[in-house]
């Protein structure tokens, strides 16, 4: 059996606090809650953590949980069964993370979602989200107001792959996250972006960061 120590429970105290923080942020940016809403909220989330390039979730299974990055850089990725490959998205601290299609449709991912650091996160099951969201009309509406800002990036995102050049699509990513390729590697950076790995790096020497 393990036994937490008066050290581990502080750590995972902290946690938790700066977890919530994190979360109250994330919601008022979206759509402040009642307090008795907040206050329910609040209480739903524990801490976990992952090594370096493990997966949370495998395509195939069904997302049980939604985090928020604490710690760490993770990737959604889709990968086929001719061995082809594309990442999706990147998570990283302060954001909501897992595959959120999944968890709110409650059907089997298709995607994989990876650590690609060593990453901290605080999570709350799809039962108790969905038990407060049938009981506050505010969470329900956090949780639309969350997913018309994901589908508008969505849409920029199809307009980008479909119409910018590769250069275009390699600027507006260092617009739109300057820091980012000192925190995800540049091949997934590529595939992000469906631009092949020679030309991304060409391009890594030609445009002025």
């Amino acid at each position: 059996m393990y036994l937490v120590t008066l050290k581990d429970k502080k750590c995972i105290l902290e946690v938790m606090n700066e977890g919530i923080t994190v979360l109250r942020n994330l919601v008022e940016q979206i759509y402040p809650l009642s307090s008795s809403a907040w206050d329910d909220l609040s209480e739903i989330w524990t801490p976990i953590q992952f090594g370096r390039k493990e997966l949370v979730t495998r395509a195939g299974d069904t997302e049980r949980y939604i985090y928020i990055v604490m710690e760490g850089v993770q990737r959604a990725y889709y990968h086929d069964d001719q061995d082809r490959e594309a990442t999706i998205l990147f998570t990283y601290q302060p954001s909501f993370g897992g595959v959120l299609d999944s968890f709110l449709l409650q059907s089997p991912s298709k995607y994989f979602y990876e650590t690609l650091s060593p990453s901290q996160f605080i999570r709350a099951s799809y039962t108790d989200f969905s038990r407060l969201s049938q009981k506050h009309h505010s969470i329900e509406s956090m949780v639309n107001r969350g997913l018309s800002g994901v589908i508008a990036g969505l849409e920029e995102r199809l307009v980008a792959i479909q119409c910018f050049s590769s250069e275009d699509k390699f600027r507006s990513l260092l617009k739109r996250s300057p820091h980012i390729l000192q925190l995800v590697p540049h091949k997934y950076l590529a595939s992000y972006l469906g631009i092949d790995a020679t030309n991304f790096s060409k391009l890594m020497n030609k445009v002025k960061i």
